[in-house]
């Protein structure tokens, strides 16, 4: 029998966002950005994705943010402080004029699972939010979220660790949507000095066995970072970088000139 989740007609913005940059020859550039985090969060979505990103992935704070390193996890505090909950960041989405990019959340399975998957998926999907990451959701108990996520429309990416067999990455990929996540490091997000050997390995054993577009993140921090892992993958996913400029008060013209550094790295791979 067909499930929701298994029909490739289901909506798929987001993958054929990326599927239209891969086919032209380009890399994919999604930048982290953390909702609700500053009163400017918004326009700083905006002017991320005016400045050459071709997704924007939004991060709904958290109190336990286990995939995150430090700065991810002062963010989301200093979000949660201001009042930010599931609740706001969506409603000022839904209420933001389009953004003129795909829009993937990020938040842990305890939100989700908490709010009901099949009303979370739905509250995404009226928020105009194309694709949903939950981290700490393994496969093995993905099966109901995948169900309701591609009920309502909503593209369930998940995440590939640098350590699975090359069957679980080919199981991985089967079943996730808009793009296989593939992480770089066994480690939490974070700036690195140094892009780890295991990002462009998980890249390749990725790309053998998925046709989907495959982003490399955690521990991708700089622009050279991305070229040089980009020449393997489908392109890359920034957070801990974005995030910290954030914090720093950088602001919307701050994030754009930043975005800009990895978009003429990644258009140079």
């Amino acid at each position: 029998m067909t499930t929701a989740a298994d029909d490739e007609s289901t909506s798929n913005v987001l993958e054929a966002a990326l599927l239209d940059v891969k086919n032209r020859g380009g890399k994919c550039f999604v930048p982290y950005l953390t909702g609700g985090l500053g009163d400017d969060w918004l326009d700083i979505v905006r002017a991320v994705a005016a400045a050459g990103a071709d997704a924007i992935e939004i991060g709904i704070p958290f109190s336990d943010p286990v995939m995150d390193g430090t700065t991810i996890q002062k963010a989301n505090d200093l979000a949660l402080e201001q009042g930010a909950t599931p609740h706001s960041v969506l409603s000022e989405l839904r209420s933001a004029p389009d953004i003129g990019v795909p829009l993937v959340v990020m938040t842990y399975a305890n939100i989700a699972f908490r709010m009901g998957y099949k009303r979370f998926a739905a509250s995404l999907k009226a928020s105009g939010v194309s694709g949903c990451i939950l981290p700490d959701l393994p496969l093995e108990e993905v099966d109901e979220w995948a169900e309701a996520s591609a009920a309502e429309g909503v593209e369930a990416v998940l995440l590939a660790a640098p350590t699975a067999s090359t069957e679980r990455l080919r199981r991985i990929s089967e079943r996730s949507r808009g793009f296989v996540y593939g992480v770089g490091l066994a480690g939490i997000t974070g700036v690195r000095d140094k892009l780890a050997e295991s990002a462009k390995v998980v890249a390749s054993r990725l790309k053998s066995v998925t046709s989907k577009p495959v982003l490399v993140g955690v521990g991708v921090g700089t622009p050279e970072q991305a070229g040089d892992v980009s020449a393997v993958s489908d392109g890359v996913v920034v957070g801990s970088a974005m995030v910290a400029l954030m914090l720093e008060g950088a602001g919307p013209g701050g994030l754009a000139d930043s975005v800009a550094k990895f978009r003429a790295a990644l258009d140079q791979t």
